[in-house]
């Protein structure tokens, strides 16, 4: 489909601060993209534009073919599913983990409409599927990162969504969890029903096999997108992030090793 989903000359400005400026990017069904950048540099914006919780200061944004000022932008969030700080900071203490999985299909923090018991089954299934089953009768705030995380997968899963937005969704974990973590990453990517995945992160080892193509950001502008054989290599990461990097692959996964002179 063409423009599936892209950005066009897109800026964000806020108090005056430009925040992303002339963004160009296309995203083809079928593709699964990482965005790497250092801290500052406009990736949760450029997210939360994606999903349409933010406006472009200038510029065009079609997401799953539909372009922004011409569609309700509350009915296509519930075609996007959201991982990250930025919702999970809004999740009460007390939330029961199958009302906060139900929740997704109504793309709410709470449930305000009356939920089908198939609902409630298509719940306990991803539970299942994601190794949440075990704590879905806990309060989420008693819960591990990494059992929050799972479960944030989960509701964002509830409605089958065409685009599935990880913002740093290995933040706090250990190595452990992390590892547990990326492997469901891993398995959604290879279902057959795999929505298109975009994930924000900062560390070259969490970007597994099935993410193919790479987006970097560098002071709000876009330095450089392709595919990861393009794009993962030394002298463009070392531009990325300020400080001469080595990047290793090994095993269809990436590693990074950093140089300090001076």
């Amino acid at each position: 489909m063409d423009e599936w989903i892209s950005l066009n000359e897109v800026s964000f400005v806020r108090s005056r601060r430009t925040i992303l400026d002339g963004i160009d990017w296309n995203i083809s069904p079928g593709d699964n993209w990482v965005v790497l950048g250092a801290n500052g540099s406009g990736k949760t914006t450029l997210l939360r534009l994606l999903a349409g919780y933010l406006w472009p200061t200038q510029g065009r944004i079609t997401v799953l073919g539909e372009r922004f000022g011409q569609t309700d932008l509350r009915e296509l969030r519930m075609k996007i599913g959201w991982v990250g700080s930025f919702l999970e900071a809004q999740i009460p203490s007390g939330q029961a983990p199958l009302d906060l999985i139900v929740s997704g299909k109504f793309a709410s923090i709470g449930i305000f409409q009356t939920p089908a018991e198939d609902d409630y089954r298509k719940a306990r299934e991803l539970a299942k599927r994601l190794g949440c089953e075990r704590i879905i009768d806990l309060p989420y705030g008693v819960l591990s990162q990494g059992e929050k995380q799972r479960l944030l997968i989960a509701r964002a899963m509830i409605h089958r969504p065409q685009l599935l937005i990880l913002d740093e969704p290995c933040a706090g974990l250990d190595l452990v969890s992390r590892e547990q973590l990326l492997r469901t990453l891993q398995a959604l990517g290879e279902a057959p029903d795999a929505p298109c995945m975009v994930l924000v992160t900062h560390h070259l080892q969490e970007i597994m096999p099935a993410f193919t193509h790479v987006f970097l950001l560098k002071d709000g502008r876009r330095l450089a997108s392709g595919t990861k054989e393009e794009i993962l290599r030394s002298e463009l990461l070392s531009e990325t992030f300020g400080i001469a990097v080595e990047v290793v692959a090994e095993n269809g996964r990436y590693w990074t090793k950093v140089s300090f002179t001076g």
